[in-house]
């Protein structure tokens, strides 16, 4: 019986499948398994194979001659090219049960590919099922009642397959995710260490083009090899692979192996090896792990040149060997017994690794680094440990300690252990600690091998027991087990401690022993150059900074400052089925994840860390700092009072709640870096209270009390420029925090009394307030009150701040001070509440949005702040989101965001708009639209829908109809066999929305919205991966691939220094100075602003003296974002941003020439604008501001006409 199939023939197979959608197939016939094809009546053909034939029908006689005509000229030329070659024996192999088949399916992953065949001599003759290519494939386990299962997923479809036991499903799966892995790996080393043409086959048994290598060997080596080689252990050979383990090859590593190459490492590892015991490609495995474990952890077959050396005499010629180039000769002497740490005579250059670095030679650092200087100690002919036996004899302590026994939590009670234990006789020897009963015993009590030791602590305050004062130390091991000593002075403790940490830290952490810390030991990390795997590093607390040096960095040290973290966050994970707590920390845009060898080690190094980077002392450098070196408790006081006291008369003079204040002070003291004031909450008064209280009492004043004098003194200079520049000498003086804390409260001071005519805090009252707060004097003389007002008067000069942050500040207050009052949601004024990838308290930042912002420019901003490194393969975006979380839009990077903002007044509850910063689109996904797009329709498929107001649909339901995305238009037709559309629509004139409104009773929980001037239509899908299809395609489409930055371009940032508002002070914007023709056209906006307030005066009641403010600030507003619009336009033009600007300025018109017909707005009594229960945006406030941005639009199309006519 015949069944219909969709058949295709590329050349090298045919394949047969369900439908042409199908993307794997139902049978494959390889043309090396073709025999024949030959001619059977009733439009049929026959193609023979040795296992069996296949009997194809089609409709027409002519379309079976030509496929009878095109199989047998391929055959003839196989026939004439073929060449024979050698079957590639599989990787894994073996029959598993299929979901949809009944019997048993023979799978065969053979290099990036797994086949599907009926049985074992199928795949042999060459036929098969389908192919599963693993570049496109993921494999994970699969929780069911059968245990052995597992998937392998791709793009359309997964396959689900069952093993005979766990351990075959397990051999499986590792080798499926190794076959991935090779897939996807980078070919770019091995063609470089391909180069030297001996290392194009292994070292061991000469198979083809090998991929991996042993590091400390220097031997390039096939993966049948390097499976033997892991076998011997990372202290004899290192094995990385030379495509999955980019990270590690660095380009002097790289150079090492094309120097010394297969060839020259074999005249040393094989040099007497036989031709009979030579290894061979299909050597067994047993006969491979043999002469592995010979040639190198033997030494078999090493050519012996220093056999008659003494160790002395092997460790001299190798310190004269690495000052020079030949890295062969020193690899020879190290593998023939020569100590890698051996004692060099030079005090300064003390190993071989430092005379090499001192001669310059990098090549034999590097290889001296793989050897010894890294996790992995070096295999050492006559000793199997980690340190060789000169070296770790070289160290000998004994003495008395107090000890504790082990314990297998953390020490919480090492008073109770100590007073239950007596002194031990504790010996520090051969990289061994062990502890007796007293000095005369000969057998110890315990012992601890110090190379196996993760993390020690130091105790800096002693503990006093009956007998006096002892000094602690902990030792901690892999295996939850703790250790406690104790030694009766703190000279003693250093001198156990430091010989400790020598021992288990390596040479190239080296200098983090000669801190003074509280705590060094090895932790896992990631940070934002290595987040895709953990590696080790080497950590060490001193006072409050976090010393480190990472694996990457080849040795160098860096620190975090713990008081300056941005975010100090603990979490947890699940890693291999166990749930692992890590600790985030953020300083400065570096951000470090961290955690432990175990959960006891990890809690001292949280504890520890908690610790220093928590307020510690009354002193101001001791407390929380942020990464302006301000503390955090200063920054968020002065941002809540510039967000919402600017306005309220006599702000600072005001006294609040003192037990309020006091609970402030407590909760800034216990965290100020996770405490957040928040309005509504906390009181104005309280905050202003909070402010003064800190500075205070803090152990010094913040001017100092040393300098009191001179500040003083500086007032008899009658000379104004005199006098400041006294003033600037001594902030020059001042400690590095008092400074950045002055700057950052003179500049507060400053706004404050530019507002004064509205808070009646001129700097003369701001001075009364504060002189006694800054220089902590009990009374207050008019000196002291004439010196701080001097500073705020003088702020601009002392500071050097430059003109236009001047005048930004202004802009700022104006828009703060005058439109607080209506805002709307999160939106009132330039601040507003953004969130990341959830809308979660903990996700928010309060931003500032600047007139003239683009999506592009938040979200880089956001970014920034959180310190996200979106990978190269993701896209972030902005998305509004609107009706209660129903609906949300992805934001175009050349959106103007303030004006979208400004649209939510017109919803029916625009407080539950919102703004969030997420993922949107991959580099696949853009590459699928391209390739779709070259084949005419991008997106195409049936999709329900429901329209208002009802014209092309009969009733009020939701509709099946068959869509097709193409040409900026996407095509309704009623079916899919109509050739005519019922409607389309163009995309550029359509907002489309992710969701559809729970009211419209949609019949899934996917779909999509679509917006035009005068419609609605909600449209459904059968599932979200659908649903984002749809609208990542529609994205792309509206803006015909134009979805990100051109490449080249300079990312966009926020032309605030710092945008972020929640923590840190309000700092002026900066511009570039205006040129002539940039204030002329400003000028005529002006003028136009002008014209605009007089024609909608005749609308208005008389009286009304608020207008001609609020035109005065847009104006400002205006000058700012004209200027922001040239500068822009000056870096980057395109006819494209030509042809977009001039649609949307011809829509704005229209959509201003409308708005100004209903200009009106209700007024009580002092004129200003009343609000609605809902708190909406005052339609006036909105008219101007729309009225801004479209008039914005207008001068840019014009100075772009301008600027094409100049060219």
């Amino acid at each position: 019986m015949f069944q219909k199939r969709w058949v295709k023939f590329d050349g090298l197979s045919i394949s047969y499948y369900n439908n042409d959608k199908e993307k794997y197939s139902k049978g494959i016939i390889p043309l090396s398994a073709i025999s024949t094809v030959r001619v059977q009546g009733d439009n049929k053909f026959e193609v023979v194979t040795t296992q069996r034939t296949f009997v194809f029908r089609v409709e027409k006689e002519e379309e079976r001659n030509d496929w009878i005509s095109v199989l047998l000229n391929a055959l003839k030329l196989q026939a004439l090219s073929s060449q024979s070659q050698g079957a590639v024996a599989p990787e894994k192999c073996g029959y598993l049960e299929l979901r949809g088949y009944k019997a048993k399916i023979f799978t065969v992953l053979s290099g990036n590919s797994v086949w599907l065949c009926k049985n074992e001599q199928d795949f042999k003759s060459g036929l098969g099922i389908t192919i599963i290519p693993m570049n496109v494939a993921n494999v994970k386990q699969v929780d069911r009642t059968v245990k052995q299962s597992f998937e392998i997923i791709t793009p359309y479809r997964s396959f689900s397959f069952t093993a005979e036991s766990e351990k075959e499903k397990q051999e499986w799966i590792e080798a499926v995710q190794q076959s991935i892995a090779e897939t996807l790996s980078d070919y770019e080393v091995a063609e470089k260490i391909w180069f030297n043409e001996s290392n194009r086959s292994c070292a061991d048994c000469k198979a083809p083009n090998p991929d991996w290598a042993s590091i400390n060997l220097c031997v390039v080596i096939c993966k049948k090899c390097a499976g033997q080689h892991r076998s011997l252990g990372p202290k004899d050979s290192k094995v990385r692979s030379l495509k999955m383990d980019a990270s590690i090859w660095s380009n002097e590593l790289i150079e090492l192996f094309i120097v010394i190459g297969n060839k020259r490492a074999n005249d040393f590892w094989a040099g007497s090896l036989q031709k009979d015991e030579e290894l061979h490609v299909d050597s067994p495995v047993e006969k491979r792990k043999n002469f592995i474990t010979q040639k190198y952890k033997e030494g078999r077959f090493r050519k012996t040149l220093w056999a008659s050396l003494t160790k002395e005499e092997l460790n001299k010629a190798l310190c004269a060997a690495v000052v020079k180039p030949d890295v062969l000769e020193t690899m020879a002497l190290l593998f023939s017994g020569a100590d890698v740490m051996c004692a060099t005579g030079d005090p300064e250059h003390s190993t071989p690794y430092l005379l090499a670095k001192k001669a310059g030679q990098s090549l034999q650092m590097e290889f001296l680094y793989h050897n010894k200087f890294s996790d992995f100690p070096q295999h050492d002919i006559h000793s199997e440990g980690g340190l060789s036996q000169e070296s770790s004899q070289s160290t000998f302590l004994c003495d008395f300690l107090y000890q504790a026994p082990a314990a297998a939590s953390k020490l919480s009670s090492e008073k109770k252990l100590l007073e239950e234990t007596n002194k031990k006789w504790c010996v520090l020897e051969g990289g061994f600690l062990s502890y007796y009963e007293n000095d005369k015993s000969t057998t110890p009590n315990g012992t601890i091998n110090i190379n196996e030791v993760i993390c020690l602590a130091v105790h800096k305050e002693d503990f006093c027991l009956n007998t006096g004062p002892i000094f602690t130390f902990e030792i901690y091991l892999p295996s939850e087990r703790a250790f406690l000593f104790g030694a009766e002075t703190s000279q003693a403790q250093r001198k156990w401690t430091e010989a400790i940490a020598k021992h288990f830290v390596p040479f190239v952490a080296e200098n983090l022993t000669e801190a003074d810390y509280d705590l060094i030991g090895q932790l896992y990390y990631k940070d934002c150059h290595t987040l895709d795997q953990w590696r080790k590093g080497w950590f060490a607390m001193d006072k409050s900074s976090l010393r480190f040096c990472l694996q990457m960095q080849e040795g160098q040290e860096d620190r975090m400052h713990l008081r300056r973290l941005q975010e100090l966050t603990i979490s947890t994970i699940l890693q291999n089925g166990e749930k692992l707590d890590v600790l985030l920390l953020v300083e400065k845009g570096r951000t470090l994840y961290i955690h432990g060898h175990t959960k006891l080690d990890f809690t001292v190094w949280h504890t520890a860390i908690e610790k220093a980077a928590g307020t510690d002392g009354n002193a101001l450098q001791d407390q929380q700092l942020s990464k302006n070196d301000v503390p955090i408790i200063v920054n968020s006081c002065i941002a809540f009072v510039t967000q919402y006291g600017l306005g309220c008369k006599y702000i600072y003079q005001k006294n609040g709640d003192p037990l309020h204040v006091s609970e402030l002070l407590e909760s800034f003291k216990k965290d100020a870096r996770s405490f957040k004031l928040r309005a509504g909450k906390h009181q104005l008064e309280d905050v202003t209270g909070v402010l003064k209280s800190f500075l205070s009492d803090i152990d010094d004043a913040l001017l100092t009390k040393e300098l009191y004098p001179y500040w003083i003194s500086a007032l008899d200079t009658q000379d104004d420029k005199e006098r400041i520049q006294k003033y600037g000498a001594f902030i020059r003086t001042l400690p590095g925090v008092n400074r950045a804390t002055l700057a950052a409260i003179i500049e507060h001071l400053y706004r404050v009394q530019k507002c004064s005519e509205i808070n009646h805090m001129n700097a003369h009252n701001l001075a009364l307030a504060f002189s006694s707060c800054l220089f902590q004097t009990k009374g207050q003389t008019s000196e002291e009150v004439n010196v701080i007002e001097d500073l705020i008067n003088n702020y601009v000069e002392i500071f050097e701040v430059k003109e236009d942050q001047v005048k930004q500040m202004d802009i700022e207050n104006s828009f703060i001070t005058k439109w607080k009052d209506t805002q709307v949601s999160q939106a009132g004024d330039l601040l507003i509440e953004v969130y990341v990838e959830r809308k979660e308290a903990d996700c928010s930042i309060i931003i500032r949005i600047s007139p003239v912002m683009e999506a592009e420019e938040l979200t880089n901003d956001i970014l920034a702040i959180k310190n996200i490194i979106p990978t190269k393969d993701d896209i972030w975006a902005t998305f509004e989101v609107i009706e209660n979380e129903e609906l949300e839009r992805p934001l175009h990077y050349t959106e103007n965001v303030l004006e979208q903002v400004l649209r939510w007044s017109s919803l029916a509850e625009p407080g539950s708009a919102y703004l969030v910063v997420k993922r949107f689109l991959t580099i696949d996904t853009v590459r699928h639209y391209n390739e779709r797009k070259a084949l005419e329709s991008i997106k195409e498929g049936v999709l329900k829908i429901k329209e208002e107001p009802s014209k092309i649909l009969s009733g009020n339901k939701f509709q099946d109809r068959y869509f097709v995305l193409r040409d900026g238009y996407l095509f309704l037709y009623k079916d899919m066999k109509s050739s005519k559309p019922d409607k389309m629509f163009p995309l550029s004139s359509m907002k489309f929305y992710l969701g559809v409104k729970k009211k419209m009773k949609p019949p899934t929980s996917w779909g999509l919205t679509a917006y035009s001037e005068k419609h609605l239509w909600h449209l459904c899908c059968d599932s979200s991966q659908t649903q984002m299809e749809w609208m990542a395609n529609v994205f792309i489409a509206q803006h015909e691939n134009d979805i990100w930055p051109p490449a080249g371009k300079e990312r966009k940032r926020s032309i605030t220094k710092t945008p972020k508002i929640g923590g840190l002070p309000l700092i002026p914007i900066q511009h570039e100075k205006n040129a002539t023709q940039d204030w002329r056209d400003i000028e005529s906006a002006k003028a136009e602003l002008e014209r605009l307030r007089l024609s909608a005066k005749r609308d208005q009641e008389p009286g009304d003296g608020t207008l001609k403010e609020r035109a005065s600030i847009v104006s400002q507003c205006l000058e700012h974002k004209d200027e922001k619009l040239r500068n822009r336009t000056r870096k980057h033009w395109s006819f494209n941003c030509l042809e977009d600007t001039e649609a949307e300025v011809l829509q704005g018109q229209q959509k201003g020439q409308k708005g100004l017909k209903t200009l009106r707005k209700t007024e009580d009594r002092n004129g200003k604008a009343t609000l609605d229960s809902n708190n909406k945006l005052s339609p006036k406030v909105i008219e101007e501001l729309n009225v801004v941005l479209q008039r914005s639009r207008t001068l840019s199309k014009e100075l772009q006409a301008e600027q094409m006519v100049q060219k």
